[in-house]
């Protein structure tokens, strides 16, 4: 595993300021379309909240895509969203016939996350391969959406860079086919390991989150807590690494941002709540307040 560079960028507020969001808008077109498209029968909750961190990132539209059984409780739960209902597999998963389904609404939106709450390993692989091939970009793939990298490092490479992918230590740790305790002895190698394979940023979440680029580009981000490690904080993340996207972040730099904007929204619940014990649906309110820190 090669190893990060030895003086990663230490992301502080100073670093953010340095390296402004593009200025939101007065309108929601101007502010980006995101689509997330994830979840199962099971697993609606992941798509849910990594829809609604996407808005409170400042994306201005939201369109979500999961199965049809579970399409009319999006739709419920969301009502900023256009829902989309997609063919499900007998277990409940996303079905790879689904990438014809939302093809139409991928190519056009601003950007695009999937992953969040998907399941059946074989069948998101399949449903990446028929979709991905179409996108250009900004794209954001999060947890079992990083099956079709895993099966081929180089789906991503028409992309030229205009994607973050966003695992765990574990997901990393299977994307790049080695065993977990590798990732965990250089997590900053691992995460520029995968970028370089896959030519796209990458982010990684954990105790301390570590972001590369495929150019060596490396950042180490510090915030958060032990509370920020609950069902859901990741999806959080995700969508909020999408939002970034869709109102006009570089990749890198809505992979930075978004490492902060989360590590910050657990510091301040922890402030209100307790070190340990607040929910990861109640980290998205906290992102728009974490942004006021930071942004005008």
């Amino acid at each position: 595993m090669p190893s990060a560079s030895p003086d990663p960028t230490v992301v502080t507020p100073e670093v953010l300021r340095s390296w402004p969001l593009p200025e939101p808008g007065g309108d929601k077109n101007s502010r980006g379309s995101v689509l997330v498209i994830g979840g199962s029968t099971e697993t609606l909750g992941a798509v849910l909240l990594a829809a609604e961190a996407a808005l409170r990132a400042g994306a201005g539209k939201l369109q979500v895509a999961t199965v049809a059984s579970m399409a009319p409780f999006a739709a419920a739960a969301l009502p900023e969203a256009l829902v989309r209902a997609l063919p499900e597999t007998d277990g409940g998963a996303i079905h790879p016939d689904a990438a014809d389904v939302v093809r139409e609404l991928a190519e056009s939106a601003g950007a695009v996350l999937i992953g969040p709450g998907m399941t059946d390993k074989e069948a998101i692989e399949g449903f990446g391969k028929r979709l991905l091939p179409h996108l250009t970009g900004p794209l954001a793939l999060d947890a079992l959406g990083l099956a079709t990298v895993t099966a081929d490092d180089a789906c991503l490479h028409h992309l030229d860079g205009r994607a973050v992918l966003t695992p765990n230590p574990t997901e990393i740790a299977i994307a790049l086919h080695v065993e977990d305790d590798e990732v965990d002895a250089d997590p900053a190698g691992a995460t520029a390991d995968l970028a370089a394979r896959a030519r796209v940023a990458v982010g990684m979440g954990g105790t301390t989150s570590w972001i590369a680029t495929p150019d060596g580009r490396t950042w180490r981000d510090d915030s958060g807590n032990a509370g920020l490690g609950v069902s859901g904080s990741g999806d959080v993340r995700a969508g909020i690494t999408a939002g970034l996207l869709a109102r006009g972040a570089e990749p890198a730099q809505a992979a930075v941002w978004a490492a902060w904007l989360h590590g910050r929204a657990g510091e301040r619940l922890a402030s209100s709540v307790g070190r340990v014990g607040f929910l990861a649906r109640e980290l998205p309110a906290e992102v728009p307040r974490a942004l006021g820190e930071v942004a005008p």
